[in-house]
């Protein structure tokens, strides 16, 4: 895992420990005027949108012309019930940022198009990227809680983990996986191949990451208005703790897990805004 450190920009790596078991990847939005970035994140998110909800054709169609009719559709597609703040597609939207923006992933599909009706919440991983080098690709299945509290948000993606490495659903996983690639994606035919039905799961948990990104309400975060020397040392402190109570759960063992903290100020504004 290779991440620069950059504390003073938007989504900031401001403690990247790959010796970590499993690594640590801790993100912070940063302040200005004294203030935590809530529309400065909000705005990254929604210029996000397209990259995120629309196939890999529509994308390539995406042009003065139909620019704005594509990101409504985009943004449509993700917020298509009043129920925002019990969804889970922010939290898929903010994942799907740090991973393009901080991990060089690629979006294979989006996780809505396997969504059947509009009020649907999508199970299964909650990203399916993949990171391309010359002569191998790795599959990069991301799990997200977008939570308030960070104990909860261990909790739930913890029994999540357990559920998604087992065979029949990693199976059932790439089987929706397979019918959702876009023809006109460039990578299509090389990650149909890996996760055809006659390739072994051995083979393909080599080629699998599973980044986990938890958001919670950092006391830490919440009560600062600049970054500091004594703020940076506080918030390492407060993510290397919630990494050793991750790290401290039965976490499955053929699975190579990354593990993202974003610390907020306050969830509800996030959600207000995007709203």
């Amino acid at each position: 895992m290779d991440i620069a450190l950059s504390p003073h920009s938007l989504l900031g790596c401001v403690l990247c420990d790959s010796t970590a078991s499993p690594p640590l990847a801790g993100f912070h939005v940063g302040y200005e005027s004294g203030v935590w970035r809530y529309t400065d994140l909000v705005k990254a998110l929604i210029r996000a949108l397209p990259d995120f909800a629309l196939t890999a054709s529509e994308k390539a169609a995406l042009d003065h012309d139909n620019a704005l009719r594509l990101l409504a559709e985009a943004a449509r597609t993700v917020y298509q019930t009043d129920k925002y703040g019990k969804r889970g597609e922010f939290g898929e939207l903010l994942l799907h940022v740090v991973l393009t923006r901080h991990f060089d992933t690629v979006p294979a599909i989006s996780k809505l198009y396997y969504k059947d009706g509009p009020n649907e919440t999508v199970k299964g991983f909650d990203a399916v990227h993949v990171v391309v080098t010359a002569d191998d690709l790795e599959l990069w299945l991301g799990e997200v809680k977008f939570y308030s509290s960070i104990g909860s948000a261990i909790n739930a993606v913890v029994e999540e983990l357990d559920a998604h490495a087992q065979r029949a659903y990693l199976r059932n996983e790439f089987h929706f996986v397979r019918n959702k690639i876009d023809p006109a994606w460039p990578h299509a035919d090389r990650l149909r191949a890996l996760l055809d039905p006659e390739v072994s799961l051995d083979n393909v948990f080599d080629r699998i990451r599973v980044p986990v990104l938890l958001s919670y309400e950092s006391p830490t975060v919440s009560g600062a208005t600049a970054v500091s020397e004594e703020f940076s040392r506080a918030l390492e402190e407060e993510l290397r703790k919630h990494h050793a109570t991750f790290s401290g759960k039965a976490l499955p063992e053929q699975l190579s897990i990354i593990l993202i903290l974003i610390p907020l100020a306050e969830k509800k504004p996030i959600l207000d805004l995007l709203h």
